[in-house]
């Protein structure tokens, strides 16, 4: 791949006019220079959303990796996450993750998690604010259930326009699937492989009949699903692989496939 080829399709459309590529780069556990360098090979491959969190403790190696590539900041969505044990100190976070990445603004904010399990109301009219004052430009949650969602809907009147969350053909489930859609909110799988059984019979079959590994298949499946989707690896040979998705397509009785597999796995 060139660096011309960048990955702005497919984009979930969020609230406010905000457009964010489907797939993008995890950088967990990474840090410092290697952080630094695979951020920015993932830039020349083409990736044009970059995942991190202030947890990560990597803001500031990401935010050198952006500064190298020279890239106009228009072209690349940064996510970054609070912490729950940060409630109270939302602005303070927020603008220590923005010192750290060097940036104005960055294009998503999430809750990495439910603060001591509640959905965070305070919290996230701190966040609310901080995307009124431009700040943000979209703002979510992560490992959040739906009934928490809910509860920051009703007392707040503003959905999260992203939950990211473990997701993956082998924790396939319709029903959160359909109520995250019923409620505009886009979903987005963080650890996909992780949390995959890459020797399933299903996905290997799958793999073979389209000449693509285990990885790409679960990459690809997520993408026909809508989902948002951030491999993450530092070896090169991978970070291209995990990206090589868009010259096939699986096919509706595949997609099914993929999806009663983890009730197949469950039986």
């Amino acid at each position: 791949m060139s660096r011309e080829k960048a990955f702005f399709d497919p984009v979930a459309q969020l609230p406010h006019d905000v457009r964010m590529p489907l797939l993008g780069f995890g950088t967990f556990p990474m840090r410092g220079a290697e952080a630094r360098e695979a951020v920015g090979h993932a830039l020349r491959l083409g990736y044009r959303l970059v995942d991190t969190a202030r947890r990560y403790r990597n803001e500031d190696a990401v935010g050198t990796a952006l500064k190298d590539s020279k890239l106009p900041r228009g072209e690349v969505f940064v996510t970054t996450k609070m912490p729950p044990d940060q409630v109270g100190h939302e602005r303070a976070t927020l603008e220590g993750s923005l010192q750290a990445l060097g940036l104005e603004h960055v294009d998503l904010w999430l809750m990495h998690w439910p603060p001591g399990g509640y959905a965070g109301v305070d919290s996230w009219r701190e966040f609310i604010k901080a995307r009124d004052e431009g700040l943000v430009r979209a703002i979510g949650v992560s490992n959040y259930s739906l009934k928490q969602v809910d509860t920051l809907i009703a007392e707040t009147g503003v959905a999260p326009a992203i939950c990211q969350l473990a997701w993956s053909p082998t924790l396939f489930d319709a029903k959160l699937m359909a109520g995250f859609k019923e409620r505009k909110v886009v979903m987005s799988a963080h650890s996909p492989f992780r949390q995959s059984n890459l020797d399933d019979p299903v996905i290997e079959a799958i793999a073979t009949r389209h000449g693509k590994t285990a990885n790409q298949v679960i990459v690809r499946w997520n993408l026909q699903h809508g989902v948002a989707v951030v491999p993450k690896s530092s070896v090169p040979e991978r970070m291209a692989g995990n990206a090589d998705v868009f010259d096939f397509e699986l096919s509706a009785a595949e997609m099914n496939e993929l999806d009663r597999s983890s009730a197949d796995q469950a039986r």
